[in-house]
């Protein structure tokens, strides 16, 4: 098989100056442009890939207390038959986990403190079914027993209002008794059996767990006011709500989990799509240099363009030689970045700590940062337009001084030769 001239001398061209000192500066130039696109190209996979393991990370910690879907009445009050309602979503072949609840707001009060707080009314025995905090904290929520009036704090809520396991706290539930002398709320005494850390610093903060039969009668309800179903498939929950809306007998309201977290997750997206933007005119700027550098080597070249083109060479296959030499330092820029940004984020758990112990400093404190280590998530979803955008970019600076060559008029170019 006879191998393209056309593809050979642009792969020759692409090597130009290595040998001889007189075309040194237009080689160096392109290595300069092949490394700003390897570089590029690795900055946006290290970047989306740490971003997409921060939502990973705390998408994952938010699920340990938000169910995957919660199905209540519009209103507010009791469902009108639960276990009905519990068999219908479990027909569903997508719902593995099924529990009911109460979810209330109140008034936690200890001393002169006073926090406000989400009540969640909770059935421990299937509690485990539906969420991972439930898992990881058995032995505190198995203290929840009907009748006792125990409590759950979040760590972070036992803190702020400075309680500790064995500690009583006052409930104050809204929508107090009426009374001659006015309006008395409800007020209960409740022992604090344990603390919940979720590793989300804003149930942690906010969030009491007491058995939903207690919470029945603080907040004077019939039954449960929901029912939180876990999924096989976390992503599928939107299409599975969509199906229970279907299948459900009564009339009830169906949220999943990206609707409870709808802003947080729009902001995440937004983010990420400004911060692909960015990165991306990193790639473009050094993909443009590839103009200048074909600029320089068409000058150079124009000699042996015109002998070329006296030997037979069409315009077409002049351009064409150009054209594969900007393609040849664009596919190796963007591979050489593929592979350097793939083998950093696939590292990066390792990297950023020896950067860290290099440097005697913390990127990600404690304290501060609701997570301390480094996440990495590479996908293919970000992976894949990257190559194909820089391939593209790469393409296309090299047309015009493709073009150019292919107009070199022999004659002139070998008046002084």
């Amino acid at each position: 098989m006879q191998f393209p001239y056309e593809l050979a001398l642009g792969w020759r061209y692409t090597r130009a100056g290595r040998a001889t000192r007189r075309n040194g500066f237009i080689s160096f130039i392109s290595g300069v442009s092949m490394l700003g696109i390897a570089l590029g190209v690795a900055a946006l996979i290290i970047v989306l890939s740490v971003m997409n393991g921060f939502q990973k990370e705390v998408r994952d910690r938010m699920l340990s207390v938000v169910s995957h879907i919660e199905i209540f009445a519009p209103d507010g009050s009791a469902l009108p038959d639960v276990n009905r309602t519990m068999a219908e979503a479990k027909s569903n072949p997508a719902v593995v986990g099924a529990a009911p609840f109460v979810a209330a707001q109140a008034l936690l009060a200890r001393g002169e403190d006073m926090k406000g707080a989400l009540v969640r009314g909770i059935d421990p025995a299937h509690e485990g079914e539906v969420t991972d905090v439930a898992t990881h904290n058995a032995p505190a929520l198995a203290t929840l027993t009907s009748g006792s009036f125990h409590v759950v704090l979040g760590v972070e809520l036992a803190r702020s209002l400075g309680v500790r396991v064995g500690d009583v706290v006052t409930l104050i539930a809204p929508g107090g008794q009426v009374t001659p002398a006015g309006v008395v709320p409800r007020l209960k005494q409740m022992t604090v059996s344990g603390t919940f850390d979720s590793g989300h610093y804003e149930y942690d903060s906010s969030m009491a767990m007491l058995h939903y039969e207690d919470a029945q009668r603080l907040f004077r309800l019939e039954g449960p006011t929901g029912i939180r179903l876990k999924l096989q498939d976390l992503h599928a929950a939107p299409a599975v709500a969509r199906e229970l809306v279907n299948t459900l007998s009564d009339h009830l309201f169906i949220r999943d989990w990206t609707q409870q977290n709808k802003t947080w997750f729009a902001a995440v997206q937004v983010e990420k799509r400004m911060m692909f933007i960015i990165l991306t005119l990193i790639v473009a700027v050094a993909a443009f240099n590839l103009v200048s550098t074909l600029v320089m080597t068409v000058t150079d070249k124009r000699a042996d363009i015109a002998i070329l083109r006296t030997l037979g060479a069409s315009p077409s296959s002049i351009m064409g030689i150009f054209m594969v030499q900007g393609a040849m330092v664009g596919v190796i820029g963007t591979f050489g970045g593929l592979a350097l940004g793939l083998l950093v984020a696939v590292n990066i758990d390792v990297i950023v700590p020896a950067i860290e112990h290099l440097l005697g400093a913390s990127f990600l404190p404690k304290d501060i940062y609701l997570i301390s280590k480094m996440p990495s998530d590479p996908q293919s979803s970000d992976i894949v337009p990257i190559g194909i955008i820089s391939l593209i970019l790469a393409f296309v600076a090299t047309i015009y001084p493709s073009w150019r060559a292919s107009r070199v008029n022999p004659a002139e170019a070998l008046r002084y030769e």
